[in-house]
């Protein structure tokens, strides 16, 4: 009361009619669009409205059928730090900068101004809830208040994994036992809250109560840990998906002609006590076990994605917020005999991504190229705020407006020492060495080869190709 009316007194020294001006300034806010961002942990295109007809996600599909929904969007590093400190900055991950998860954008460029405050930055209330950047605290002053995770004050200290994701006793018991780790699933008999990403929607929820009796405009970046491993989800969404009914991936095999540096040993998976520790493939009833996992853990994502969309609604906020949806990179299960992402191939680097923005008709999919760089400048585009001179992006508010429009040539993408081109037939990979020396190559001709099955960089016929992307590539590598 004491800052309002100091306010007032010094508008009225300056001539102002305190009332009128004030007026004007919430006239302003309420002008001004809302921000819902929506990031969900390893999720692949695997949805219903991807086509994934096994797929129960009736909350994400309806909000694929109000918005854009991008078939073609990639992540410029198929793991979550590089991916989210790229995304979050407006930067793209190079030889030095953005290259694992130890990396953060205030270790690797303190001084750029990052999404989260050029908004706050331009009058807005910046809240960032769950699993946004990778290192909860990193370029923390950007945010209006302290991020928030539902491991805040949730910890249990006698479970390894307990930061992760509630377990129950039984699957608490195998932590002491072998690698100290539980499985890599775990069928709950639980409420939905009880696990963090439940926990998570209904914080949201009661900010965006807190917004609508505010009014002041939000750039809300909401961050949902499932479907990362461990695949943990309450039983009923483990119902949705039989046992009998899960089948393997066509290319459970290693494409042919595919270089060593194609492949890896999914580590990640390897960490669970219920996957052999060192090397072997998985069995089928494991491999079904593992998919089944993943797939109730969409179907529970989705549920909590629901249960924040329906609330803006019912607040009436949906006509004035930007809502978009991605997966911060893909993930594979069981596609070339690979689990987990830490690759070059599609599956890996594919991502789910909607958006639906006050004003643009919804219903629409596009075969645009897009990569998550472009989130920042096309947030900033649909706002109507100034983006920053350091973005690299290019805003698809274009395609937002024309689902058909031509867009970008090519989309880059990163993997440790393998650089990757995509444009709408082909992606291309070449690994370097330190000298910047190609040491081996990679192709594959997604119109005849979408499932990339067999490595044709070699193939006289696609000499040209190769040399086009191969240029293409080095613009990307050269640039940085």
């Amino acid at each position: 009361m004491k800052k309002e009316l100091l306010y007032m007194g010094l508008l009225a020294v300056a001539g102002m009619n305190p009332a009128q001006s004030m007026a004007k300034e919430k006239a302003e806010q309420a002008e001004k669009k809302n921000v819902l961002f929506i990031m969900v942990d390893d999720l692949r295109p695997q949805l219903g409205c991807y086509g994934q007809t096994q797929i129960k996600s009736p909350n994400i599909d309806k909000l694929a059928s109000e918005g854009t929904l991008f078939r073609k969007a990639y992540c410029n590093y198929p793991v979550c730090g590089p991916s989210r400190a790229s995304l979050l900055s407006g930067l793209r991950p190079n030889a030095t900068r953005y290259i694992n998860n130890q990396s953060s954008v205030e270790k690797d460029e303190p001084n750029i101004v990052p999404i989260q405050k050029a908004f706050k930055d331009n009058g807005y209330y910046t809240v960032s809830l769950g699993k946004v950047y990778h290192h909860r605290f990193d370029m923390v002053e950007g945010w209006t208040e302290r991020p928030w995770h539902a491991t805040d004050g949730e910890m249990r200290k006698d479970h390894p994994d307990g930061w992760r994701d509630y377990q129950d006793e039984d699957n608490l018991a195998l932590c002491k036992g072998n690698k100290g780790r539980a499985n890599s699933f775990e069928i709950g008999k639980v409420k939905d809250e009880d696990y963090f990403d439940g926990k998570i929607a209904n914080r949201a929820i009661e900010k965006l109560k807190k917004f609508k009796k505010s009014g002041q405009p939000f750039f809300m970046t909401v961050g949902f840990i499932k479907p990362h491993l461990p695949f943990n989800a309450p039983k009923k969404y483990f119902d949705l998906y039989p046992k009998n009914s899960i089948e393997l991936p066509g290319n459970y095999y290693a494409p042919e002609n595919a270089p060593e540096q194609s492949l890896h040993n999914w580590w990640e998976l390897r960490a669970y006590h219920d996957i052999p520790s060192k090397d072997g493939n998985l069995t089928d009833e494991k491999a079904k076990e593992v998919i089944r996992g993943y797939y109730a853990c969409v179907s529970y994502v989705d549920a909590m994605v629901g249960k924040v969309l329906d609330k803006l609604k019912e607040l009436n906020l949906d006509e004035n917020t930007v809502v978009c949806l991605i997966g911060d990179h893909g993930w594979q299960l069981g596609e070339h005999s690979l689990w987990c992402k830490h690759s070059n191939f599609n599956k890996a680097l594919n991502t789910t991504m909607i958006v639906k923005a006050p004003g643009m008709k919804g219903g629409h999919e596009t075969n645009s190229l897009v990569e998550l760089i472009d989130l920042y400048p096309s947030f900033c585009d649909l706002t109507g705020i100034d983006a920053p001179d350091h973005l690299e992006g290019k805003s698809f508010v274009p395609v937002l407006k024309n689902p058909k429009k031509k867009w970008k040539e090519v989309a880059y993408s990163k993997m440790g020492d393998g650089w990757t081109a995509i444009t709408q037939q082909y992606i291309y990979t070449e690994w370097k060495n330190k000298k910047g020396e190609t040491t081996e190559r990679m192709l594959f001709d997604h119109k005849n080869d979408p499932e990339e099955n067999v490595n044709v960089v070699d193939e006289v016929k696609m000499k040209k190709v190769v040399a086009k992307m191969s240029k293409l590539l080095n613009r990307y590598v050269e640039a940085e």
